[in-house]
């Protein structure tokens, strides 16, 4: 995908002979004061968007008095989505006189999120875009999605590879459920697994003193697993239980809500953003934003950096397994097929983009889904449900990870360059544009 997201307008570029403008030149300190001033906007406009959608806001650990006054006064809609054109305009103007690297990538940052709240508010309007669309609004970039036709040729492969009775999907799930983690086994498996994701860690990324994380097992929700960031170097983790637990999605989940993914992401911005440099607008994060983009990836692609291949079969089958009471000696067949299955991810965001814009309903999307994704029908009902609830920004996953991966394997680096590319993207205001050649 060649789509540059986050694209600046059109500016002049004045030669230095043309120097007797009378218009003057904002200094250094006035630029940073302006992109100071339309930050603490945005935190108001933000939070008193976060009244009119209870999910708007994902975290937020600034002043508590200024989320109790944007719930006691919350602005209409139309002149929240006044506000962000008009802030947005602001930045636009300011942006011809950063001449401070650090300072242009906090205010294109900033842009951004504007540019998110924009499209937000229209969609909590009412207005209806399309996939590709709203992709580009909320989270400025456009995901390269291939046909569910490619994935015809893998299941074919995978048809010869997995002989048995009954369709694909329902061999696969089967295999599959054998894996179960005993829900009386649940918390000693996710312990040492995101136990070992953040000894792992440690080793390449300076974690805040005092950073740490509560986790509970919960129920009805359309996510399986969750990251509730507190402030101060705190995070509440939830893993749904909805459905059967296999032993995969412990160092899963355990990378992907915790080390290196979105509790290390969310402390890096609290402490060299928010505090170290005085952004305040990272006190608050909105959940449709292009930071999903980079959260969402850098948590899925994180799994694979913490745990490269056989490393991560070495642990469960060694770790892991005794801890859930399943057989160790099976762990590689279950691997292999996590491996041959992996290939397929990609159709869900076919899907979903088909689904979102009505080439398909919900009863072909399901279908699709347990089809493409290998999944049983209860499954496939909760991917559909994430789709239903959280639309275009399933994106963030699969495309997400790819741009990530992309970025920090380029050139094909050494382990200790490939976690210092992760720790930039983690720790520092970064647009998917920014993980493009």
């Amino acid at each position: 995908m060649k789509y540059r997201a986050l694209l600046l307008p059109l500016m002049l570029v004045i030669p230095a002979c043309a120097s007797t403008s009378t218009q003057p030149i904002a200094s250094p300190v006035a630029t940073s004061t302006a992109i100071s001033e339309i930050a603490d906007a945005y935190i108001k406009l933000t939070l008193e968007a976060g009244t009119h959608e209870a999910e708007y806001v994902d975290a937020y650990y600034g002043p508590a008095a200024l989320q109790e006054a944007a719930k006691a006064n919350p602005r209409s809609l139309d002149a929240l989505l006044a506000d962000a054109r008009a802030l947005t305009v602001k930045i636009d103007q300011a942006l011809p006189s950063i001449k401070s690297d650090a300072q242009r990538r906090r205010a294109v940052a900033l842009r951004g999120m504007l540019v998110a709240a924009e499209t937000r508010l229209q969609m909590l309007q009412g207005k209806k875009f399309r996939f590709n669309d709203e992709a580009k609004g909320q989270f400025a970039t456009i995901p390269d999605l291939k046909p569910l036709a490619h994935y015809d040729a893998l299941l074919a492969d995978l048809e010869k590879l997995i002989p048995g009775d009954g369709t694909l999907a329902s061999r696969v799930d089967a295999f599959n459920d054998r894996y179960i983690i005993p829900k009386d086994k649940l918390q000693p498996v996710f312990d040492a697994a995101i136990a070992e994701c953040k000894r792992r860690t440690a080793q390449h990324i300076a974690l805040p003193t005092g950073e740490t994380f509560t986790m509970e097992f919960v129920t009805g929700k359309t996510w399986s697993g969750y990251n509730y960031y507190k402030g101060n170097y705190k995070s509440l983790i939830q893993i749904n239980t909805d459905l059967p637990i296999r032993i995969s999605r412990a160092v899963d989940l355990g990378c992907h809500e915790g080390y290196p993914g979105h509790h290390v992401l969310n402390l890096l911005v609290e402490e060299r953003l928010a505090r170290a440099k005085g952004w305040n607008e990272y006190e608050v994060n909105p959940l449709y934003s292009p930071t999903s983009v980079l959260s969402e990836g850098s948590a899925n692609y994180g799994i694979d950096l913490a745990f490269p291949g056989p490393e991560r079969l070495a642990f469960e089958r060694d770790v892991l397994y005794p801890l859930a009471g399943l057989d160790p000696k099976t762990a590689e067949a279950f691997w292999k097929m996590q491996q041959m299955t992996e290939a397929l991810s990609g159709a869900r965001l076919t899907i979903a983009k088909m689904y979102l814009d009505g080439e398909i309903d919900r009863t072909q999307a399901l279908g699709l889904t347990q089809k493409y994704l290998l999944l049983s029908p209860a499954r496939a009902e909760q991917s559909v449900g994430f789709t239903d609830h959280y639309r275009s920004y399933v994106i963030n996953y699969g495309w997400g990870k790819d741009l990530v991966r992309n970025y920090v394997e380029r050139g094909n680096p050494d382990s200790a360059t490939r976690w210092r590319r992760m720790e930039k993207i983690l720790s520092e205001p970064t647009q998917p544009a920014d993980l493009l050649p």
